[in-house]
């Protein structure tokens, strides 16, 4: 076969002239690109030259328009004045209007309306009124004129009759008393007050006296008006004297028993009054003034009993009633300060609202926590975190605290970047006792770590459980016992979170569940590495505002060049240098 040495030299002609005129073309935008995408530009601008960023990824600057290179998004102009404080968000008038921001300026106010709460409870019957219906006299029932519980009975109402031999025979003195009158009146006396003592009418004592006819039977009268709560005896029991017929209790007057929660105990006073209605009554109200506050609360419901006393003569309450009431207190405190529901963004403990700063070209916004009071209408009191007259946004706090979240300033999810620096500067230093051989050790761990970071970026899941693997044998292979007294404690709990995490991701046959356990094994290993140092001369702890759910995550690399491990080819150089650990 001949080969055609002309047509090959013009082939090669060509494709010369091709690369030179494609690196005319596009080779100088690339070292812009390079530029914005290790790590962002600084925000100082001497020429005042205008600054392009991305409305995702703010922390690109460059002093071009053109796309960002992280989601190829076009940039926007920034405007002049940015600020470097963590806890204060600049936005653009238009991204102000996107986001429908509102503010309000907050003021102290008058506690002028009344605190309402509404309380739900039970009617219960009024233990005072409570009784027992007995009889004075021992002897057989004959017959019960009460039957049932839940009947009424009325003071001096008969409610049974009782035989009673020790009556009869009493009965009979006092007919003998009478007939020898003449010789001994005192045995009358005597004899009636026999029978009086068993409570004994005096109006039937005079018929007997009378008439002169024993009675068989006695009525045993109620002493107390009442409902029958239980019946204790039938027809025919024999009772001795004192033995409980019947108990009852008054329901003309009941008990209003309200649960009262812990946090409401402060706005409720003995004389406040409450409203209630029950179901049975939709259309009817009561009221009744608190007379009674438990002063234990109950350990099972956390609750306390507030009493109330109502008037209940048409039985319309009735004890076990449900009752929903609404209770209204009058507040004595002075002006105290108030932001309006709709700014506050709840974490946990922490409560956290956006205040407008004042007085500036750029719409910034500073993030603050606060701390909350009781809530007054719909708005909670500031026990403290803001003051009278500041500027505090009302509506669109969370479209703020998501664009500082992607910006990894502080934000609700994110804690705070002040956090974080505080509770870096409380883990301790040992380098000064830490000895050279433990933290050449720990240097060749981080060898190892740096070549699992590496396959990471690449997206090699096979060479990536291999360093993981000899990640393991390299930490395995640490000597503790080079350490002493709490050095030596603090780096079990290191050592025990880089091995679980290591095992974890050597374990792992996907590679974002590696890139989750390396993001702990980050975390762990650049705490030992601040804590005991190692022989390197300096590291780059980077950082990925995008990565575990936009929660951000770091990483620690030898080079300044921004390579993540977390994203790999599809977003290379999204992160920034977070800090710069130099040792020598």
């Amino acid at each position: 076969m001949k080969f055609n040495y002309k047509n090959i030299f013009l082939y090669i002609l060509f494709l010369v002239l091709g690369l030179v005129a494609g690196y005319i073309l596009f080779g100088s935008n690339q070292n812009v690109t390079d530029t914005a995408e290790v790590e962002p530009a600084s925000t100082e601008n001497p020429d005042n030259e205008s600054i392009w960023t991305c409305s995702m990824h703010p922390q690109i600057r460059q002093n071009e328009e053109g796309l960002c290179p992280i989601c190829e998004m076009d940039l926007i102009p920034l405007d002049s004045g940015t600020s470097d404080d963590p806890l204060v968000l600049q936005m653009t008038e238009s991204a102000v209007q996107l986001s429908s921001i509102q503010t309000t300026k907050i003021g102290a106010s008058e506690k002028t309306e009344s605190k309402k709460l509404r309380l739900s409870g039970k009617v219960q019957a009024d233990e005072r009124t409570a009784s027992s219906l007995v009889t004075h006299i021992p002897g057989r029932i004959e017959q019960l004129l009460v039957n049932f519980t839940g009947e009424k009975v009325y003071k001096g109402q008969t409610i049974a009759k009782i035989y009673s031999p020790e009556l009869i025979s009493a009965q009979g003195e006092l007919i003998q008393a009478l007939k020898m009158q003449d010789v001994n009146p005192s045995l009358i006396e005597a004899a009636r007050k026999k029978l009086e003592y068993w409570k004994i009418d005096s109006a039937l004592i005079d018929s007997i006296e009378r008439t002169g006819k024993i009675l068989e039977t006695f009525p045993v009268k109620a002493a107390r008006s009442g409902t029958v709560t239980s019946k204790r005896i039938s027809v025919g029991d024999y009772l001795k004297k004192g033995e409980v017929l019947f108990n009852t209790i008054d329901l003309n007057r009941v008990w209003v028993l309200f649960d009262a929660y812990e946090s409401d105990l402060k706005n409720i006073k003995k004389g406040n009054w409450i409203e209630f209605s029950t179901s049975s009554e939709p259309n009817n109200s009561f009221r009744g003034k608190i007379s009674f506050i438990d002063p234990v609360i109950n350990p099972d419901t956390r609750v306390a009993n507030v009493r109330v006393e109502v008037e209940n003569r048409n039985g319309k309450l009735k004890p076990e009633m449900l009752v929903y009431g609404l209770l209204e207190s009058k507040s004595n405190s002075k002006a105290t300060l108030t932001v309006p529901k709709s700014a506050v963004l709840w974490t946990g403990k922490r409560s956290v609202v956006y205040a407008k700063l004042p007085d500036l070209d750029i719409p910034s916004f500073q993030y603050r926590e606060i701390e909350i009071g009781e809530r007054i209408g719909d708005s909670y009191e500031v026990v403290s975190g803001l003051k009278a007259g500041e500027e505090i946004v009302t509506n669109g706090a969370f479209s703020i605290d998501a664009a500082a979240q992607l910006n990894n300033q502080a934000s609700m999810m994110n804690a705070s970047v002040l956090l974080k620096k505080e509770e870096s500067g409380k883990i301790p230093d040992y380098k000064e006792v830490t000895p050279e051989e433990f933290s050449k050790q720990l240097s060749q761990l981080v060898d190892a770590y740096l070549l699992l970071k590496d396959a990471l970026v690449n997206t090699d899941i096979e060479t990536s459980s291999g360093q993981g693997e000899i990640f393991n044998t390299r930490l395995n292979e640490i000597d503790m016992s080079l350490l002493d007294d709490e050095a030596h404690l603090y780096w079990m709990k290191l050592y025990s979170n880089l091995k679980s995490h290591g095992e974890k991701l050597t374990g792992s046959e996907e590679i974002e569940q590696q890139r989750k356990q390396f993001d702990f094994l980050s975390q762990s290993l650049i705490e030992s590495i601040k804590v005991f140092g190692v022989t390197t001369d300096s590291l780059y702890v980077q950082h990925c505002p995008m990565a575990n759910k936009n929660n951000g995550a770091d990483w620690v690399s030898a080079e300044k060049e921004i390579r993540n491990p977390y994203f790999g080819s599809k977003m290379l150089k999204c992160g920034l240098v977070k800090d710069t650990l130099i040792f020598n």
